[in-house]
């Protein structure tokens, strides 16, 4: 760290952190970029939907981001955050924070923007985690097109199992539902299934097939293995709030058709939250994002961030020539 005092300390160096990074450098505010190195999508070969960027390797778009980040004047740096607290009266007359690292470091901002992303919890099953971001998959619009025409597994662990096999149809006529321990379909959706020729197997998933460093099939607990090439499931979406939490917000459950599907933190379309000076964007505070829609979070972020730092310099600029 150059120095002990930034106009904004930026938690997190994903998609939506370098974005706001780089729209805050450009308006020429000092910035910092904590970030702890792990990307949610580093298991994944390519982004996609990324309209510029379609099919760039993870490593390869986040190098990109740093350098433009830097190239303005960004500082980026490695490092877990573990806590940041308010500085009573802001040290300079307006708002400040400390952030301290786990390793002890502490520096100090005008503003904070976290962008610590969600981490993904998966079903257990063994043999699942190791396949992660390469056939086990769970986002039709990320990776549907890479298994199109394949033979498709959905491992059903809640209600939203048949919602998933239906969307997966459209990018394969061989789908096949697995019920594991989801809930028994509805007649109408059975009646649904049926009618779109995707396959339903009962009997809870005992592991996966693996043959040459590539899956191969689901193997049931009564011993009989499906075939398949890609497995989808439906993992639960989890905030990294950590610092957040710190800051005294809390993490609230996010539903999708009734169904609770992970825990996110609440923040306005500019992503202020309730803490004045705090700002999420990206994952944290909206789970189904992609990461281009991470990124034009981060630069609304860093855009109302650097107007409300406007606004307190000319607030303070006013005391100081009345004084």
């Amino acid at each position: 760290m150059r120095q002990q005092r930034y106009d904004v300390v930026i938690v997190g160096g994903g998609a939506a952190g370098l974005s706001g990074a780089l729209t805050l450098a450009r308006a020429r505010r000092s910035v910092l970029v904590i970030d702890a190195g792990e990307p949610r999508n580093a298991p994944a070969s390519h982004i996609h939907n990324y309209l510029g960027r379609e099919s760039t390797p993870p490593a390869e778009l986040l190098a990109i981001g740093r350098g433009e980040a830097a190239g303005y004047g960004a500082e980026i740096v490695e490092g877990r955050v573990a806590s940041a607290e308010r500085l009573p009266g802001g040290g300079d007359g307006g708002q400040g924070f400390r952030v301290v690292t786990e390793d002890g470091r502490s520096v100090e901002a005008r503003r904070l923007l976290v962008t610590t992303g969600l981490v993904d919890e998966l079903p257990s099953v063994p043999g699942l985690a190791e396949r992660w971001g390469r056939e086990v998959l769970h986002c039709p619009y990320c990776h549907g097109r890479e298994v199109a025409d394949r033979p498709i597994g959905v491992l059903a662990t809640g209600p939203l199992a048949v919602h998933q096999a239906l969307m997966w149809r459209q990018w394969s006529d061989d789908v096949t539902l697995f019920l594991h321990t989801g809930p028994e379909p509805t007649e109408e959706e059975y009646e649904q299934l049926a009618a779109r020729g995707v396959a339903v197997v009962d009997g809870e998933v005992a592991g996966l097939e693996i043959a040459d460093d590539r899956f191969t099939g689901v193997r049931l607990a009564s011993g009989r293995v499906v075939p398949r090439e890609a497995l989808v499931v439906q993992a639960r979406f989890t905030a990294r709030s950590t610092v957040l939490e710190s800051l005294g917000l809390k993490p609230v459950p996010q539903e999708m058709g009734g169904v609770v599907i992970g825990s996110y933190i609440p923040a306005d379309p500019t992503g202020a939250t309730e803490v004045p000076g705090v700002w999420a964007a990206g994952n944290v505070t909206r789970l189904t994002e992609q990461v281009i829609g991470a990124a034009a979070a981060g630069l609304m972020a860093g855009g109302a961030v650097n107007g409300d730092l406007i606004a307190e310099d000319t607030r303070l600029a006013v005391a100081a020539r009345r004084a």
